[in-house]
């Protein structure tokens, strides 16, 4: 029984039989086997997200198979609800977060580029999740847009950063080092760390790091797109709204963010995705494009989609 303001003590599914597929397959990341499709926990910071729906929907996605779950001490309360949601976690989950930003007193969202803000911003996660080791910690590169963009004492040397993240990886805090918002020279320059995976903005109608996933080819490091279908930002289109995409998904039986999901998969066998949502039928949406099948007709009208579009911006 728990009283009030606790939770249920989480229960992953029991071994069986018939274990649930991974969705979307698995790929590695950071040393450990993935499904191919995780969660994002961002939205769940949301104000007007209930939550025990917060928590039951966590919950589903572990059900479901997701054992990839996206996650950072400055969205605000998302790592305490996934340890309120989870712990004690299933072995095979891999909780990945971010650093490089932080939230001020009054909630509002800044930089923290330097070295020793890192430290404190890995610190805080784990003691946040309730963990001795996090999965993963991608460092949040703030040179360009999306987002907040660093200046003064927050331009930090990128070599630097590095550094730190390998201490803290080389005494077991975090197992794996991964970049996001960085291009193909940071990538490359990054190489030597062993970087795991990159998060960069990414989607079959936007796709300006292009450049950046075929250095992850090159270097055989995991893509993790952020913003796989769109988002709330006014210069992004969502890939739903797209006449192309939901042609397609009209087509073959699927709804046209599955589709849009599905070309990601179909477009690097490293492709790890993490679409956040606080709805659970959006989340069950979410996971079935895992099953999605794109015929190679559609796979071609899509290739050539973000060309498409980009011309016809340059024209207008």
């Amino acid at each position: 029984m728990t009283t009030a303001g606790q939770s249920a003590e989480f229960h992953p599914p029991a071994p069986s039989s018939a274990p649930v597929p991974a969705p979307g397959g698995t790929a590695p990341l950071a040393g450990r086997m993935v499904a191919r499709i995780g969660f994002g926990a961002m939205q769940l910071e949301r104000q007007d997200v209930d939550r025990d729906v917060a928590l039951a929907l966590l919950r589903q996605a572990v059900h479901a198979g997701v054992n990839h779950i996206d996650t950072a001490q400055f969205y605000g309360d998302c790592n305490t609800l996934i340890r309120a949601a989870l712990a004690p976690y299933p072995d095979d989950l891999v909780l990945a977060s971010k650093v490089g930003a932080e939230r001020d007193a009054g909630g509002g969202l800044g930089p923290a580029q330097r070295p020793e803000q890192l430290r404190a911003q890995v610190e805080a996660n784990l003691a946040a999740l309730g963990v001795e080791q996090l999965g993963l910690v991608n460092l949040r590169r703030l040179d360009a847009a999306p987002g907040i963009i660093a200046e003064g004492d927050q331009v930090v040397d990128f070599d630097d950063q590095l550094a730190e993240l390998t201490a803290l990886r080389d005494a077991g805090k975090i197992g794996g080092v991964g970049l996001s918002n960085v291009s193909a020279g940071q990538l490359d320059q990054s190489a030597p760390v062993g970087i795991a995976c990159v998060q960069n903005l990414y989607s079959v109608i936007n796709r300006t790091a292009e450049a950046v996933l075929d250095r992850c080819r090159a270097h055989d490091v995991a893509w993790v797109p952020f913003f796989p279908l769109g988002s709330a930002f006014a210069s992004q289109v969502k890939v739903a709204q797209d006449p192309t995409v939901q042609g397609i998904a009209a087509e073959i039986g699927a709804t046209p963010a599955q589709v849009g999901l599905a070309w990601q998969l179909s477009h690097y066998d490293r492709t790890l995705l993490i679409p956040g949502t606080s709805d659970p039928a959006h989340l069950a949406e979410n996971i079935a494009a895992g099953t999605v099948r794109l015929p190679a007709a559609s796979i071609a009208a899509l290739d050539r989609l973000a060309a498409s579009i980009a011309s016809a911006r340059t024209d207008s």
